[in-house]
């Protein structure tokens, strides 16, 4: 199974508990420029992604799609037009990433509630940088609505049922997304983040509720 060898696992509801806004602040504008100033190319595909991802299109910038197997964790071209994205994912949120990419989720589209359920995902810490959004883009994490906005990092407890709910008319939402083997920078910053953003939404309760069911609902 998809797993980093000698690595321990975490207690992610100790460490997360379902969403946590850490306190760090950074340079919405510039990242968003990057994204913006990749080739068309770069996208239209799902990235390798499967499951309750195709919904969105995904850009992998390290690593591969869990679903294409234990493939080497290394740098993607499309990283190389990123210096920004590389100085958060490298020095400035953390400094020992893992898979990270960019996944933008098309207007009205849903990501299913879905756990991430590989050993891998219990290894790692995942994050979540909002690159271009807007107040109709929910994560949903055990329960409770998260609107997550440029400018901010985000960790996922990922073990946790999640989905995401895009209920824009027109707009899509683009997030950086990156997992993380922690380090004593990005465990301070856990320690200190916000866990009491989340709020109670029925309407997405009701819009998961009315989605076809699935076979699966592990994701990654």
């Amino acid at each position: 199974m998809l797993e980093l060898p000698g690595q321990p696992f975490l207690d992610k509801q100790t460490l997360v508990g379902r969403c946590a806004l850490l306190p760090l602040h950074i340079d919405a504008a510039r990242l968003a420029a990057e994204v913006a100033a990749l080739p068309t190319s770069v996208w239209g595909t799902r990235g390798g992604r499967v499951g309750v991802h195709l919904a969105a299109e995904a850009v992998f910038l390290r690593g591969y799609a869990p679903a294409e197997g234990n493939k080497p964790i290394e740098d993607r071209p499309a990283l190389a037009a990123l210096p920004y994205a590389r100085d958060l994912i490298e020095q400035i949120i953390g400094t020992r990433p893992q898979r990270c990419l960019l996944a933008r989720l098309p207007a009205g589209a849903t990501v299913a509630p879905h756990i991430d359920e590989a050993p891998y995902f219990s290894q790692t810490l995942r994050i979540h940088v909002p690159v271009a959004t807007h107040d109709q883009a929910w994560m949903i994490c055990a329960g409770l609505a998260y609107l997550m906005r440029p400018g901010e990092v985000w960790a996922l407890n990922n073990l946790a049922v999640h989905g995401v709910w895009n209920a824009h008319p027109s707009l899509s939402r683009t997030h950086l997304i990156c997992d993380f083997l922690p380090d004593a920078g990005l465990l301070g910053l856990l320690a200190n983040g916000d866990r009491a953003q989340g709020r109670q939404m029925p309407e997405a309760e009701a819009h998961f509720a009315a989605l076809p069911p699935r076979e699966a609902v592990s994701g990654g």
